[in-house]
């Protein structure tokens, strides 16, 4: 059950950076789905290791035992997660910082204050932070372009951090005796486990069995069961180091079989879409500065609801931006702490004429004028 549970969690990284590096699209909800999945059975894993190596040191204790902390980290680490993502935002759009690199410095504040407040009262800090990033990202912040370009540097760069001092624990000769096993091993998680559980997880959706199949091949094991499997090794258990060189040889052989595959099982069940119409996500359109199609100059007259507004507060749509505000003939780049003023004149790109519309009705404008 230890071995289970440290092997149970599948790689968010793993999984979409091999999808990006094919550049596979999914159709319909399959991305969104494999990144819920894939996300949030970390805490899931982290809790079922924790339960079962603590079996595994007091032999006198039953399976019973652990599941008031199942409960426990599960509610407290849910409840913790919601509460300071809706404290961070506040915090991250009221706070007056002078610099804007300043902002990026606030949420990793943020993040190691989840963590550790959520694990002082007993919850499971890892779902309260995917939780609290979960809902943050959805949400309007100041900065969010450069929040998100510095935490998509940071994650390149703790992937190669982890894979590379995993690296130094791993001796081949140490690996090669369980090869056998773990390839047995690998091959039940692939062919057994994995399709068993995504089915039974998703009995009560609608959802089209292609679409189930490729769920279940999408399983791939990463860095994160190899740094559960250290667990073991940390607590002195006997077979800890078995325990380690199996989850690691089921880590690479789970890239190598399915990794490689991800593109032709797509297409072999229809799930891909073409590069053509490959749709871009909201953070790739924050991340990659993407051209717009339209062009407004608003003058801001005083009776309209934006004046004394910072920006961030203007509920804004998502599909139109403000690049300049020209302010008694000085220009000003605008910032999510940006306040409007009377008789400021903006100018805002959009994607399609059309947007305008909400932005009109989010500066509480009367008369559209016609786009330059």
């Amino acid at each position: 059950m230890l071995l289970g549970s440290i092997v149970s969690s599948t790689d968010a990284a793993a999984v979409f950076s091999i999808l990006r590096s094919k550049s596979l699209a999914l159709k319909t909800n399959l991305r969104p789905t494999l990144e819920l999945e894939s996300g949030s059975n970390d805490p899931m894993a982290y809790v079922l290791t924790i339960a079962f190596l603590t079996l595994v040191v007091n032999q006198d204790q039953d399976l019973a035992s652990v599941i008031p902390l199942f409960i426990q980290q599960m509610l407290l680490g849910g409840l913790a997660g919601f509460g300071f993502g809706k404290l961070s935002k506040v915090i991250i759009n009221k706070i007056q910082l002078d610099f804007e690199g300043l902002y990026p410095v606030l949420v990793i504040a943020l993040m190691f204050i989840t963590f550790s407040a959520t694990d002082f009262v007993g919850g499971n800090g890892f779902l309260a932070i995917y939780i609290c990033a979960v809902y943050l990202g959805n949400q309007e912040l100041i900065h969010k372009k450069t929040i998100l370009k510095m935490y998509d540097g940071l994650a390149w760069l703790m992937q190669i951090v982890l894979f590379l001092t995993l690296g130094l624990l791993v001796y081949p000769t140490d690996v090669l005796p369980y090869m056998g096993i773990g390839l047995l091993i690998s091959l039940f998680l692939i062919i057994v486990a994995r399709p068993v559980s995504v089915f039974l997880s998703l009995i009560f959706f609608k959802m089209q069995m292609r679409r189930r199949f490729y769920i279940s091949w999408v399983g791939l094991r990463g860095a994160v069961p190899i740094v559960f499997a250290t667990y073991p090794l940390l607590a002195g258990i006997d077979t800890a180091p078995m325990i380690f060189n199996i989850v690691f040889f089921v880590s690479v052989t789970s890239v190598l079989i399915q990794g490689t595959t991800l593109g032709i099982v797509a297409k072999w069940l229809h799930v891909a879409l073409p590069e053509r119409i490959k749709p871009i996500s909201e953070s790739e359109k924050l991340i990659i500065d993407l051209p717009k199609s339209s062009l407004q100059e608003i003058q801001i007259l005083p009776h309209y609801q934006a004046v004394k507004k910072r920006i961030v507060d203007l509920k804004f749509p998502r599909s139109a931006f403000i690049v300049m505000i020209k302010r008694d003939d000085v220009f000003i780049r605008p910032g999510g702490s940006t306040v409007i003023e009377p008789n400021d004149i903006l100018m805002v790109v959009a994607d399609r004429v059309e947007d305008f519309v909400h932005v009109h009705q989010s500066l509480h404008k009367s008369q559209i004028e016609t786009p330059a």
